[in-house]
């Protein structure tokens, strides 16, 4: 569903406001809006973003011992190799790559399964839902792709609360980095890292239309530069 984009500056306000709430440092004047007036939003197609959810937790799988043939076996079975990354085929099929790097994805996990409606918050302060696990593949028990589609209960954000946590979140992967240089503590639990990773997970999801927007990037190609 494309809908409007609501108002970029009413949506930064907001974001302020909540750094400010944590106790973060703000970004400066010049700190680009992640859209413009009249621009369009939506979110990726559902069964793609629940493809990512399954890929990313096979790898997670992967990260604590699951066996790569047991993997590669999985993803084959689930039709899901087309949609596994060169990085990520690299890690599942050899275990080559940052293996930190993947184990981190946890938090991107976290963030599409709230993209989803199978989380009910994305709170920067909490760690992950310690029950994020149920409302995932059970790979271990041979649960396949198509089956766990067919028992999950999706109820999509609407496109613009979900741009205006991908705000939040861009804000925030500022404010955090900036807070991690001077060595002072965080407002929680959640690190800079966390955060980059679930802003990491809402660049991807959320598809911005408009004059100034590229196609959607893939999964490797999302720019957290700025």
């Amino acid at each position: 569903m494309r809908v409007p984009a609501p108002d970029p500056r009413e949506v930064r306000e907001a974001s302020l406001e909540e750094l400010s709430r944590l106790g973060l440092p703000l970004p400066p004047g010049q700190f680009p809006l992640v859209w413009e007036p009249g621009d369009e939003i939506e979110l990726r197609p559902t069964p793609e973003i629940e493809a990512r959810i399954a890929v990313l937790h096979v790898v997670l799988a992967r990260c604590f011992g699951m066996p790569a043939e047991a993997a590669m076996g999985w993803l084959l079975g689930s039709h899901l190799v087309d949609m596994v990354t060169p990085p990520e085929w690299e890690f599942v099929m050899g275990g080559r790559g940052d293996h930190r790097s993947f184990v981190l994805h946890h938090d991107a996990l976290f963030s599409l399964t709230w993209v989803l409606g199978l989380t009910k918050q994305l709170d920067p302060t909490l760690p992950v839902d310690e029950r994020l696990v149920e409302r995932l593949p059970d790979v271990a028990g041979g649960e396949t792709f198509g089956q766990w589609r067919a028992r999950l209960l999706t109820a999509p954000q609407h496109p613009a609360d979900a741009a205006a946590l991908l705000d939040l979140h861009y804000c925030l992967d500022w404010a955090y980095l900036e807070v991690e240089r001077a060595g002072g503590p965080a407002p929680g639990v959640v690190d800079a890292n966390a955060i980059g990773q679930r802003r990491w997970a809402l660049e991807w999801a959320v598809v911005l239309r408009g004059p100034y927007h590229d196609e959607p990037p893939g999964w490797e190609e999302v720019d957290l530069s700025t």
